[in-house]
Parts: C-alpha cells; sequence; structure tokens
C-alpha cells in the first residue's frame, strides 16, 4: 500500500510535531539528528530517495520563520515555494496571508507531504510537481530554502530565480560544501537555526534577497 499511495506512505512513518524554529507550524516529521539518522537512511530506502520532506531543514525554518516574522513580504501576493520538501515555507507564506501559495518538488512524496501539512496547519496550498528550472516564475514571490547544496542544482537554480519578476529570498545555512554564487545575493537576516543531520547542534543560517542591480 504504501508504495502506491504517498499520502498513506507520508503518515505512516512520520508523526505529527511543532517544528523546532517555527513551533506555529506543525508538520508530519521522523525523529532527525541527535540518534534519528537511522530512521532517514530507513525512510531513504523504503521511498527511494533522500526524505528531504520528513525533516525541517536549517534554510526552511530560517526562511519560514523570517516570512513569518515579515509578513507584509507575501501578504495579498501569490507566491512560489521552491523545492519546498515539507512544504514547511509554503505553509509559512499561506499563514502570513500570500494570496496563494504554490509549493514545487519532483518528489512525489514531498507533494504528499505538503497536502499533508497544509491540512494540518488549515491553510490552503497548491502543489505543483515536475522540473520547473527551465522556465520563468510568475509568482510575484519566490522562496526557496537549501537549494545550494549541490552544484548541478546550484548551476540550475540561479538563473531560474534570476528571471523570477518579483521578490527572490532564500535561506542559506553555513556548511563546508555550499554553492551559494558571489555577487547574486545581499543578505537580510541571520538565524541560528537547530540543525537536522547537520555537523552540529545548530546552523548559522542566512536569508537573503536577489539582487537587483539598476
Amino acid at each position: 500500500m504504501d508504495a502506491h499511495d504517498p499520502e498513506n506512505f507520508v503518515r505512516a512513518h512520520t508523526t505529527l510535531a511543532a517544528v523546532p524554529y517555527v513551533p506555529e507550524v506543525r508538520l508530519h516529521l521522523i525523529t532527525c539528528g541527535a540518534g534519528g539518522d537511522d530512521g532517514v537512511y530507513d525512510l531513504w530506502e523504503r521511498a527511494g530517495r533522500l526524505p528531504f520532506w520528513a525533516c525541517p531543514w536549517a534554510g526552511g525554518q530560517a526562511l519560514a520563520r523570517h516570512v513569518l516574522d515579515h509578513p507584509e513580504i507575501v501578504r495579498g501576493r501569490t507566491v512560489l515555494d521552491l523545492a519546498t520538501g515539507s512544504g514547511l515555507v509554503a505553509v509559512a507564506a499561506a499563514l502570513a496571508g500570500a494570496a496563494e501559495v504554490v509549493a514545487n518538488d519532483v518528489d512525489p512524496y514531498a507533494l504528499a507531504a505538503v497536502r499533508l501539512n497544509a491540512r494540518a496547519n488549515r491553510v490552503k496550498v497548491r502543489v505543483r510537481g515536475g522540473d520547473l528550472l527551465d522556465g520563468t516564475p510568475s509568482e510575484r514571490v519566490v522562496l526557496a530554502g537549501d537549494v545550494y547544496y549541490e552544484e548541478p542544482l546550484a548551476r540550475r537554480v540561479t538563473p531560474f530565480l534570476s528571471r523570477a519578476r518579483g521578490d527572490v529570498l532564500i535561506g542559506a545555512p553555513d556548511r563546508a560544501c555550499s554553492y551559494l554564487p558571489d555577487g547574486v545575493f545581499e543578505p537580510v537576516s541571520v538565524h541560528r537555526v537547530p540543525a537536522a543531520l547537520e555537523d552540529a547542534p545548530s546552523k548559522r543560517t542566512t536569508i537573503y534577497h536577489l539582487y537587483r542591480r539598476t
């Protein structure tokens, strides 16, 4: 049953819990970090890909916190949460008053998790599957947490974000392996975020705004 029904799969392997750095939001999560690594790897084997949707990653937590603390960023505007994972940032944008929120991911389990998490938080989030990176986002705000952790993705993400017609905000934790490009983003705020499956219990995580040359 699990292999053919993503929502049942997510329910079966997670527990609804508050997000450490964003306790206003509850997500279907597994225990990450502090001995929870075995659960992640077991779920990875069962799902066939790394379950980014099952943990609150540092970049997403910081970005969700920033959006909830500054709701004017998204209030009344259309929002795209790129590479949404659990949908944490999308849910935060909806709670902050966005007119419409689209959560995108290539993983069908992530899209199922977003649907469940949106319902759990009593907000409306529209899911959009597939790879969007060759297109141009039409939403007025584009949000992306943790999208600069590998070089092939970074090479495609930056042009996509640069084509956005509106505001672009990303959350990027400090990591030894980071592919955040120089001269593209300007820092907005810094957070010390509880870290899942990282090399430290917490991560310094920066919110960046896409720099627009005039």
